[in-house]
């Protein structure tokens, strides 16, 4: 299959973009955490963003308009340490990535909408970080005081409590110290009672355990009303982040920068990403810190510390509708088209960091006015690890997967199905247990299921499947549906797969129950799905076919003549549900009319059923 080809088409002819404000469906809006531009995919990405594809063409197939975008999260020390190691430039490494990422998206048949696309180091993006910030410093939800705070000393930067796991930074495992430095923090603990009560409106959408994770973290005596929550430590001591937009001057003390020289620009060239005195990379830019004080025209000093990469992700969402709006972090029409977000999709990991993050900037800028909201995200899934032989995979270990290579060995389309059949989206998939192959020769069967349909049409018209076979099609699509509505995509593959052995071994070759299969296929195998749907004489896309209706009719329960016998002798035909069990069959029997005229006030010495076919009393 040239899967390429169909990407192209995809491309050129608009198949995954959203409608316009004139278009009438239903609006969906289904958000995947967007990437950090590392390098190549690898397999964590292979599970999470096929799950929110999967999500997002299941509700174009119903009928929705969808917006489901691309992004990434692209400041962060990852890429500063990069640059260091490599000698490079921090900025090109990080765009490069991004190009490899995008493309790797692609050949994975992700359907996102391109339009959408943003990246948090661009100017254009983080200016509205420092917009932000500017409203928070007027309110007193941003300040900087002297505190204790986490340094770790190979990355040589303050790390959030968050980012301290066993006393070792997550990023490079070092043995974080204690300093007492001078940082700039967010006011969450002013919000901490509302991140609590607002967990009401959550409750039906979100999993339990990340509630719970998040309600402990925040925690609460009711005793003393007093929080474990502390503030959002946002100063970070490196160069790859968003430039904090505050002045310092001798004479007026901190002064914002005001609102029309934003953005304030990362400096291009006259900085050291390691300085040898151990001040931040920023405070080496002598060129770049010294400024004149907005306030008095005086010499003033640019605060040199940048902001957590968090701030980028706790409003991303927010931008996706209208990333080139320039009068405003996110454009109000795109803010009443599409927001909240009907359907999220990220690890659980972020529990106590970007989702409650992102959860305390809604209410911040719903407070703002500008927000109608108070809860960013209505449903939320959250995809398990993937490991390797029960270790999460590292070069140090030597037991990564790379995902490019899997796409190249087994195609897309099966990894996509090996990913979402290996369990429910919330389980840990461990690479060594699942089988691609097997994935492989199920969509190589389903391909067959079409040959079979045009060689029996290439000879004469179709004929009709038999009535056993269409109410079989017809339960398996209400299954299937049941199931994708409840994001149950494991099990919702495995009726797919009975689907295709029913329509196999059909006497005829049943068009309409191949085509139902081709259409809910395509959510979870969508090149297959599409190949095989313009083999059958089809315009493409599949997704604009709709998703296949259950008829009610074919749903009820067929039934079954059984046959009542009084002493070897017929005497009762009775018209049963098929499951019927003996006991209730053997009560129906002993009430029929012709039964009782027959037994004609004999004992009964026994009854003998089969159900649902048959019942023999002996008198």
């Amino acid at each position: 299959m040239d899967f390429d080809s169909w990407t192209r088409y995809w491309d050129e002819h608009g198949t995954h973009e959203a409608g316009g404000a004139d278009d009438p469906r239903e609006r969906r809006y289904v958000v995947s955490m967007y990437p950090y531009p590392s390098g190549d995919l690898h397999m964590g990405h292979g599970e999470v963003y096929p799950i929110g594809d999967a999500i997002a063409r299941y509700a174009r197939l119903r009928g929705a308009n969808v917006l489901h975008p691309i992004g990434w999260d692209s400041f962060g020390l990852p890429a500063e340490n990069a640059a260091v190691r490599r000698g490079l430039d921090a900025r090109a490494w990080t765009y490069a990535n991004i190009d490899t990422q995008a493309e790797g998206f692609r050949r994975l048949g992700i359907s996102v909408d391109p339009r959408t696309r943003l990246h948090t180091s661009d100017p254009e993006y983080y200016r509205w970080n420092q917009w932000l910030f500017l409203r928070m410093y007027e309110r007193g939800l941003a300040y900087r005081a002297e505190a204790p705070v986490n340094w770790c000393p190979v990355d040589r930067t303050v790390l959030a409590n968050e980012q301290v796991v066993r006393g070792h930074c997550e990023r490079c495992g070092a043995e974080v110290t204690q300093r007492s430095l001078t940082q700039w923090f967010f006011r969450i603990t002013a919000y901490a009672r509302r991140l609590l009560d607002d967990m009401t409106q959550l409750e039906a959408g979100w999993p339990a355990e990340v509630l719970a994770m998040q309600r402990n973290w925040i925690g609460y005596a009711e005793d003393t009303g007093t929080y474990r929550l502390r503030d959002w430590l946002v100063s970070r001591q490196r160069y790859w982040g968003t430039p904090i937009p505050i002045i310092h001057c001798g004479r007026c003390g901190e002064v914002p920068v005001p609102d029309e020289a934003l953005p304030v620009r990362l400096p291009d060239e006259g900085y050291d990403l390691r300085p040898p005195d151990g001040r931040s990379p920023l405070a080496s830019a002598e060129h770049w810190v010294h400024v004149s004080c907005p306030a008095c025209a005086g010499d003033a000093r640019r605060d040199t510390d940048t902001m957590d990469t968090f701030v980028d992700s706790s409003w991303y969402f927010l931008r996706y509708p209208d990333p080139s709006y320039v009068d405003g972090p996110a454009n109000p029409a795109g803010i009443d088209r599409w927001l909240p977000v009907d359907h999220y999709v990220g690890g659980r990991g972020h529990a106590t960091a970007h989702l409650l993050y992102a959860r305390f900037m809604t209410k911040v800028l719903h407070d703002l006015g500008l927000l109608p909201f108070t809860e960013p995200f209505r449903r939320l899934t959250t995809p398990g690890q993937v490991t390797m032989n029960g270790k999460a995979m590292s070069k140090t270990l030597g037991n990564v997967v790379n995902l490019g290579d899997q796409l190249d060995r087994h195609g897309p389309d099966a990894v996509r199905v090996t990913m979402l059949f290996a369990g429910a989206p919330e389980d840990d998939i461990d690479w060594a247990d699942v089988a691609p192959a097997a994935a492989v020769k199920w969509l190589a069967r389903v391909e067959r299921l079409v040959e079979s349909v045009e060689s029996v049409e290439s000879v004469g018209p179709a004929a009709t499947s038999d009535e056993t076979t269409r109410r079989a099609v017809h339960r398996l699509i209400a299954d299937v549906t049941g199931l994708m509505e409840r994001t149950r995509l494991n099990v919702a593959i495995a009726r797919l797969m009975e689907l295709t052995t029913l329509l196999a071994r059909a006497d005829i070759p049943d068009r309409d129950g191949v085509e139902a299969l081709l259409r809910m296929l395509a959510c979870v195998a969508p090149f297959t799905a599409e190949e095989c749907w313009a083999r059958l004489g089809h315009p493409p896309p599949v997704l604009a076919a709709g998703w296949p209706d259950a008829d009610p009719a074919l749903l009820t329960e067929e039934a079954v003549t059984c046959v009542v016998q009084v002493d070897g002798r017929v005497r009762d035909r009775l018209s049963v549900p098929p499951g019927i069990t003996d006991a209730d069959l053997r009560v129906l029997a002993l009430r029929s009319e012709r039964v009782r005229q027959a037994i004609d006030g004999a004992a009964v010495r026994r009854v003998v059923v089969k159900a649902p076919k048959v019942v023999n009393i002996v008198t």
